[in-house]
């Protein structure tokens, strides 16, 4: 139960947040919401005098629907042919007492039902002004009428509440735009105003949680020694749904199969399986909806990423590349070859978190899916200190290191940045932009222990980015780019137990894939001049042949330089320093080395370097002349 610990005790530490809304990217609003309660969609808004007359109603936008509702334990779960109604607010065919005047009549007596709970509310000794003003209007049975007679709802020809709208779109009335199937599944809100008061919305008063909280601690159940705060206290019966959206079925804690194996043949009734208080279990899966509405932009296929600190719950994502962990900070820089710079960024970036939070605070890194519609799982879970936490992150973010070109700043421009990349592009490097949403999660699933673990990064995963890394022809120049700098920080990052290698070329290494890869560079960058003079912009045998002198280097190299002998009678005395370093570099291997063993994946490294280092060297005004580096580099 350490994982629900955690997430009550983030709930305690935010306490202050409840009822708070905040805002999503895409614009739709979410909160930390009070025990008893939920969340829900509402498309129409009623306000009521303090005497419970009608006043007004509206279409409510989209943006503004996210209401907080008091909730029992049932209808929170109910499903949808149980007629469970919520205690104040809810669709239609529960509040409205003429919905049989308009609609086809429900099954059963949900209106009904829903009139004698709030009427059991009102009647507490925890019953509230405002709640007693909507009970009192509920009971007249005149809601769909209002709503019709003052332009809400529309009725055809036969009296009856539209299922559709028939005209145009563009006469379309607001409350088919809202509602998702007809106009009787509207869920509808209310709001009552007194004179001299301030205007607070009946969903965010304080005051009416408190009340609903109160009435319903009463009706809770037995009391039971609660397994996550060791504390005796009412049990809860059913435990929370729709975590990850409002659509969410599955759940993380459930035992209602009495005719399987939930929990049968190992235990008499569920109960004896674990005993969370009811309490425990509301603000535990009140605090996880809320993280994952904070993030849940974050999300494949379902699968939902989430990390958070207790104290805290800002804290760096381990999947962000290092672009994004220090986008506050300034001073990339291309020429810094000894990487100190960008350490020491890095560094910076995360001792802001280090410094912000107490020094005993938690990280927890959660993944959650579902493999069927009513079962949730946490397939990857882990519960460190910060420090740990952060300095493992640092180490992931300064050894799985590589400069790269394919991120884009605020105004649309390529920025260069060194680092790791983010888990997701690591994805599309090793499968490809079309690789499924299942295999991309898979994936960001595997990277999370060798980030927050320290494991070595999967050999298939490697080999599977270089692979792709080592075939340009069958990618777009960009795409390709992308791919063989995320090759090499992953390539670094599997070497990091000898130190790791640096991108500044190194003219002392004699290893063999290293020398290949420098060969196959020089080649390009050499053929790569001569197509410039000729204002050519086309793929370099270098780039054409590079699959194959992966796999037979010595063969394929005697083909390579026999190609590029037309280049070099182009560029005349100008290819002199090629040709030299062409030597230079062919010297360096011993008669055992040049063969047609296929080449490991440092000699991407010698590639990048040595191609790194010659376009470094040349005079500003010619970069721009690297089209297949700059100008096509487009962000997946």
């Amino acid at each position: 139960m350490t994982w629900m610990a955690n997430l009550l005790q983030t709930y305690e530490n935010n306490v202050d947040l409840v009822g708070r809304f905040e805002q999503k990217r895409t614009g739709q609003q979410f909160t930390l919401v009070p025990v008893s309660h939920t969340t829900q969609s509402a498309q129409i808004e009623v306000h009521l005098s303090s005497d419970g007359e009608y006043r007004r109603a509206s279409v409510v936008d989209k943006s503004d629907s996210s209401t907080i509702i008091p909730c029992t334990e049932k209808s929170a779960n109910r499903a949808g042919t149980m007629p469970v109604p919520h205690p104040l607010f809810d669709k239609l065919v529960y509040v409205a007492g003429d919905y049989p005047a308009y609609c086809d009549p429900p099954k059963g007596t949900p209106h009904q039902d829903y009139l004698q709970n709030l009427g059991v509310w009102c009647e507490s000794p925890y019953a509230h002004p405002k709640v007693q003003s909507i009970y009192a209007y509920l009971c007249k049975a005149t809601l769909i009428r209002d709503l019709v007679e003052h332009g809400v709802l529309w009725i055809d020809d036969k009296g009856r509440l539209m299922e559709k709208w028939p005209g145009d779109n563009k006469d379309k009335p607001d409350i088919f735009k809202v509602v998702t199937g007809p106009q009787s599944s509207a869920f509808v809100r209310f709001t009552v105003d007194v004179v001299g008061a301030p205007e607070t919305p009946l969903w965010r008063d304080a005051s009416v949680h408190a009340s609903f909280i109160r009435f319903a601690e009463q009706s809770l159940g037995e009391e039971a020694l609660c397994y996550v705060t060791g504390k005796v206290r009412p049990r809860a019966d059913m435990h929370g749904s729709r975590l990850r959206n409002p659509a969410d079925k599955a759940k993380l804690i459930s035992a209602n199969d009495t005719s399987g194996f939930t929990f049968r043949g190992r235990f008499r009734e569920s109960r004896d399986a674990a005993a969370i208080s009811y309490d425990a279990s509301q603000k535990a899966h009140s605090a996880l909806r809320w993280l994952i509405d904070r993030q849940g932009s974050f999300a494949v296929d379902g699968r939902v990423f989430l990390v958070w600190g207790t104290d805290d719950t800002d804290v760096p994502d381990p999947h962000v590349d290092s672009y994004d962990l220090a986008e506050e900070s300034e001073g990339q820089t291309d020429n810094d070859s000894t990487h100190q710079a960008y350490a020491r960024q890095i560094r910076k970036a995360l001792n802001g978190y280090r410094h912000d939070s107490d020094y005993r605070s938690r990280v927890v890194v959660m993944v959650l899916d579902a493999a069927t519609t009513g079962r949730m799982s946490i397939v990857y879970y882990r519960d460190l200190d910060r420090n740990p936490f952060l300095e493992r992150l640092e180490r992931w973010h300064e050894s799985c290191c590589w400069l790269h070109c394919y991120r884009k700043n605020g105004e649309g421009q390529v920025v260069s940045f060194w680092g790791a990349p983010a888990t997701r592009d690591i994805a599309f490097a090793a499968y490809g932009r079309t690789a499924s949403e299942t295999v991309i999660k898979g994936l960001m699933e595997r990277m999370l222990p060798c980030i927050v673990d320290g494991q070595k990064l999967p050999r298939d995963i490697i080999r599977s980015t270089v692979t792709r890394a080592s075939n340009p022809s069958g990618m777009e120049p960009w795409e390709w780019e992308k791919t063989l700098s995320i090759a090499c920080a992953l390539i670094n990052k599997s070497h990091e137990e000898q130190g790791g290698f640096r991108l500044a070329l190194d003219d002392t290494l004699d290893r063999r894939d290293y020398l290949f890869g420098r060969l196959l560079a020089i080649a390009d960058v050499l053929e790569r001049s001569a197509l410039r003079e000729l204002q050519e912009n086309r793929a370099t045998n270098a780039l054409r042949y590079m699959n194959a002198f992966a796999r037979h280097p010595a063969k394929t190299w005697s083909i390579i330089q026999s190609n590029i002998q037309p280049y070099q009678a182009r560029l005349g005395s100008r290819a002199t320093f090629y040709n030299q370093l062409i030597d230079n570099v062919g010297a360096m291997f011993g008669p055992e080395d040049f063969t047609d063993q296929p080449l490991g994946s440092l000699y991407l490294l010698g590639f990048y370097s040595q191609r790194h280092d010659l376009y470094a060297k040349r005079p500003k005004k010619s970069t721009e002349d690297r089209t297949d580096v700059d100008t096509n580099i487009e962000e997946v």
